[in-house]
């Protein structure tokens, strides 16, 4: 299988658990050899395809486990939860990390639009527009595998990389998540833009009111579309964008007063009550369990 390739192409340029950057745009290595529960995370417009081992993400409840049958797509900025509880140094974890560069993902859609066939699947599609699941076809193994194999020659890297991350991002396109995917990225969608507004402005104030009258829409209306698609109403969402991403922050051991105020906190007391209602724990006990 091709995904034993990968991993036995990139096992030697990752020596630590955790990111390994590569150099190739927008591409990074990780590798996990411990079990780790699922904790709070914002995931960025990326996909994420594991090679050997297995990988979760909890949205609102909703559990999507993957390995190296089914590659996940976030193709918008996402609060959740996300670990590796099955990974030991006897089954480690590996796997790649592919952010998704809006400028081109536009591109090759439109691109594919005014082709007249898109020739995009819809069968198996993910359960949310938000995320979503998708097979490991041979068109998006094969781009991978050539992608990454840029790492071994840095003349092949520098002359190549934008071409096969492109080609890559082509068969994202293609698979079985493409429509929804595309979708994300389409000049014509409100509701991705709110999100991208949301997750650039985390640390001012943020209005719902604001918020749909950005995306030309009624207050009503902008709940109900918002909430099909990442199964959150956008009041949830903004609180979680900022309590995940607070949570990131103090475990990487910035203070609880800085973390609370970079996502837009004023009120010390009002993150604490936020933050343990969420996670059961103060920001302070949630730093010492970090």
């Amino acid at each position: 299988m091709l995904q034993d390739q990968i991993r036995n192409h990139i096992e030697p340029f990752i020596h630590q658990d955790g990111l390994t950057e590569t150099g190739l745009p927008g591409v990074q290595l990780f590798r996990a050899t411990e079990a780790l529960p699922c904790v709070p995370a914002v995931y960025d417009p990326s996909v994420i395809a594991i090679v050997s081992g297995s990988k979760e993400a909890v949205l609102d409840g909703k559990r999507f486990v993957y390995d190296k049958s089914q590659y996940l797509c976030c193709p918008t900025s996402l609060p959740l939860k996300a670990g590796t509880p099955k990974a030991s140094l006897e089954a480690p974890l590996y796997g790649v990390f592919i952010s998704l560069n809006a400028r081109i993902m536009n591109e090759l859609s439109l691109e594919m639009e005014n082709a007249g066939n898109p020739g995009i699947r819809t069968d198996g599609g993910p359960s949310y527009r938000a995320i979503g699941l998708s097979r490991w076809d041979e068109r998006f193994s094969d781009a991978l595998l050539r992608l990454l194999s840029l790492l071994s020659n840095e003349m092949d890297a520098a002359v190549l990389a934008d071409v096969r991350v492109r080609e890559l991002y082509y068969a994202i396109l293609k698979g079985d998540a493409g429509q929804f995917v595309r979708d994300s990225f389409g000049v014509g969608n409100a509701i991705a833009r709110s999100i991208a507004h949301v997750s650039s402005n985390l640390d001012r104030p943020l209005s719902i009111d604001d918020l749909a009258g950005r995306a030309h829409m009624s207050r009503a209306v902008f709940h109900r579309k918002f909430k099909d698609a990442t199964t959150m109403s956008p009041i949830q969402f903004v609180k979680s964008m900022r309590l995940n991403s607070a949570a990131m922050r103090i475990a990487e051991g910035y203070p609880v007063n800085q973390a609370a105020t970079d996502v837009g906190y004023v009120s010390a007391s009002q993150f604490s009550r936020d933050f343990k209602r969420m996670y059961g724990q103060s920001p302070r006990q949630w730093s010492l369990a970090n």
